[in-house]
Formats: C-alpha cells, sequence, structure tokens
C-alpha cells in the first residue's frame, strides 16, 4: 500500500513521549512493509540530525514550519480561533497547528492518486482531511484519548486549567468530537473506553481498539531489584495531566511516607518542566531531573514507579515501560486504564491507589516485602511481552488500512 500519514507534531527521535511514541512505533511498522510519506509540523526544538534520523524511517518526509503565534497578534489569533470553534465547531488545539501550505500539500497529493490510505496521526490531524477524501481512498483516524472526554474528567475531578473556558468548550467539543469522526473510513482507539466513548457518538462507525506498545529493547527488563525507598515518576513534563500527577504526589502523598521511611526519594523525570514542577524540587527527596539519554537506566535505579494521574485518558505509555523495565508499579485508575492488573481472574501485575492513603499503603507494601516487588516485576514484564509490544500494535493497524480487522 501506499500510506500517507499525518502527524503536526513532529515524532523523532521517540523518547519525546507522548503521542510521538505511538505515532513513530506505528510509521516505523509500518514502513518496513509499504511505501510510507510522512507529513509533519517542525518546531524550533527540532535539530537537523533529527530531521535526518525521521528521514532514515520513511520513503517521503515533507516538512512545514509550524505557523507562528507572535506576542502581538496571540490574542486576537486566540478570539479568531474561538469565535470560529463557536460557529465551526473546530477547537482552538487544531487551529493554531493548522498549516494552510500543509493542506495544499495534502490536497494535491491525494488529488494525484499518491495514496491507498491516509491515516491522522491523533484528532488533531483530522482538520487536513476533506470529507470527499472517503470517496477515493481509506481514511483513518488514531484517536490517542477522546478530547471530549478528557474535558469532562479534568472538570470533575477540579484540575482543569480555566474551568469557566472548560465548561463552555465541553458541548462545542461532544458536537466536533461527533462531526469530525463521521469523516473516516475507521477510527482507532487505545482502550474499551475511548471505544465506548466514540461509539456513542458514532454508531455505525468502524472502531478498532489498538493499545499503545513498549520498545523491549530500549526498556530491558531490569537484573536487580536496587531495594530502597526511590519512587519514579516519569512522562513530558509540560502536559497538564502530568503536572497534576507530580504536584499532587509531592504534596499530599509523598510527605506521608517520609513520616513513615525518612530517606525516601521522588525522581521526576522528563521533558520541558515547567515552573510549578521546577519548584517541587525545593521540597525534600525530591528531584526533578528533566530530560534524560536513557529513561530505562533511571527506572532500573528506583525502587517503585508511581503513576498518580487523576485525568487523561488513554493507556499510558509511562506505564507499560516502567513494567516493560521490571519496575514494581503504584498507579491510579486513569494510570491503570485499559490494563488488567488487578482483577481475580489475571496475576498481580500492579497494586492501585487513588487516594492519598491508598498511595501510602500500597507504596509501604511494596518497601516492606521484596517478593511482592519481585512478583509484580516479573508479572508486569510478561504482561508487556505478551500484549504490549508496537509489533503487536503494529500488526493490528497494518490489518486496519487494510480494511480488515
Amino acid at each position: 500500500m501506499n500510506i500517507l500519514m499525518l502527524s503536526s507534531t513532529f515524532p523523532y527521535p521517540p523518547t519525546r513521549g507522548g503521542t510521538q511514541v505511538r505515532t513513530f512505533n506505528l510509521l516505523k511498522y509500518l514502513s518496513q512493509r509499504h511505501t510510507v510519506t510522512l507529513v509533519t509540523q517542525r518546531e524550533g526544538d527540532v535539530t537537523d540530525a533529527e530531521v535526518a534520523g525521521l528521514r532514515d524511517c520513511v520513503d517521503h518526509l515533507a516538512i512545514f514550519e509550524r505557523p507562528p503565534d507572535s506576542q502581538t497578534t496571540r490574542i486576537l489569533q486566540k478570539i479568531q480561533r474561538f469565535n470560529r470553534f463557536l460557529q465551526q465547531g473546530t477547537p482552538p488545539s487544531v487551529l493554531n497547528r493548522y498549516s494552510v501550505e500543509m493542506q495544499t500539500w495534502v490536497d494535491n497529493w491525494v488529488e494525484a492518486g499518491k495514496c491507498d490510505v491516509i491515516t491522522c496521526e491523533h484528532s488533531v490531524n483530522e482538520i487536513y482531511v476533506q470529507p470527499h477524501f472517503r470517496k477515493q481512498l481509506k481514511t483513518i483516524v488514531n484517536v490517542h484519548s477522546s478530547v471530549y472526554a478528557t474535558c469532562r474528567n479534568q472538570l470533575t475531578t477540579g484540575i482543569s486549567e480555566n474551568s469557566f473556558r472548560d465548561k463552555i468548550n465541553l458541548p462545542l467539543l461532544r458536537r466536533y468530537e461527533q462531526n469530525y469522526c463521521a469523516k473516516f473510513s475507521a477510527i482507532v482507539a487505545t482502550t474499551q473506553e475511548d471505544k465506548i466513548q466514540l461509539q456513542e457518538f458514532n454508531p455505525n462507525s468502524e472502531i478498532t481498539v489498538i493499545p499503545n506498545g513498549v520498545d523491549l529493547v530500549s526498556f530491558p527488563n531490569r537484573t536487580i531489584d536496587p531495594g530502597g525507598h526511590r519512587l519514579i515518576f516519569i512522562g513530558a513534563m509540560d502536559n497538564l495531566a502530568n503536572i497534576d500527577a507530580v504536584c499532587f504526589f509531592s504534596n499530599e502523598v509523598l510527605p506521608e511516607i517520609q513520616k513513615l521511611y525518612p530517606d525516601t526519594t521522588f525522581d521526576i523525570v522528563g521533558s520541558h518542566p515547567v515552573a510549578e514542577v521546577l519548584a517541587l524540587d525545593k521540597k525534600p527527596g525530591i528531584n526533578v531531573l528533566g530530560r534524560v539519554p536513557s529513561m530505562a537506566e533511571y527506572l532500573h535505579q528506583a525502587t517503585i514507579c508511581v503513576v498518580p494521574m487523576r485525568t487523561g485518558f488513554g493507556i499510558k505509555n509511562k506505564t507499560l515501560e516502567a513494567m516493560a523495565a521490571g519496575i514494581p508499579v503504584v498507579a491510579s485508575d486513569r494510570g491503570l486504564e485499559g490494563l488488567a492488573v488487578d482483577a481475580a481472574s489475571h496475576p498481580l501485575r500492579a497494586l492501585r491507589a487513588n487516594k492519598s492513603a491508598e498511595y501510602v499503603t500500597a507504596i509501604s507494601q511494596l518497601f516492606d516485602r521484596p517478593h511482592l516487588r519481585s512478583e509484580l516485576s516479573h508479572n508486569g514484564r510478561q504482561l508487556v511481552e505478551t500484549e504490549f509490544t508496537w509489533d503487536i500494535a503494529g500488526k493490528s493497524y497494518e490489518q486496519v488500512c487494510l480494511g480488515k480487522e
């Protein structure tokens, strides 16, 4: 097949995290078997070496600059984008990345008949797919997480950056998600929960669940249990859900654990830590490390990986990566979404906690019981190996592209 993949975020190197990890690994799988053209945008932090690295992964790479958003016009542009959201239904988060040049390129590529399939890697790229494309070729949207469900969850949990704005946005996002999904031949979700949400809006749509995966070479199983009282969180630290998670854990959970285990440390590892996260470094035992060359190396040094997410939908790469590395995981419902870890019918693969006291109990159990750490380490790794590799995800994605399930 000739596959055209759209990704407004630059998916290389895959260590950038977030949506880029999923995009890169699916792209890597498909490019081994099909002709893949990638259209993406380049931001200021993307190096020429990274462009060259990504170019080696695909047959054809088209790169566009992300549209500028200067300080002098920013307020006016925000007002214009919100007005367009009200009138036409496209959210500002989609419009602020929109490139007319990229749209023209995509339109010309499709009109010239150069692709059999077009995939949108994350719903933010749906804007480039014209409704009539569906008559000419297979159109797929890979919904990393439902924007409507995420906004609703942030309002419910009280962690919205701007609750007044999000209350206005919520019904608009519902309309938007319903409308854009209708343009596509097929929809891909990362979890059953997202599929149910999307199916409610589009009962006649073909929706396939394809979970995230892990590169087992980049995240090898650890060889020894370091013991001790060292906690870790991994993830992009300019992401709202991750910021909320580490602030909640640092302020409400960690002090209670340190009363019981005074030498407990908490490493926050991930790129672009914002000021709110950097400020946590001043607290006893907390180390804000930013982007590191090898996430697995830091995971292997930790006693436990915590995933205290209170919002954000979809399977969390951070949870799967910790399990792949053989690190015992304590996580919330959101951090364990899409994973069978503690049902009676499955081996115990992680400990679940949502409230501060539940985290203290679970972490204490693991600090005190090496055999429990060993059990979670073994079972978590086995789960990833059998169900959550990028090879498994890639095969499923290929089937969707071929029109098979």
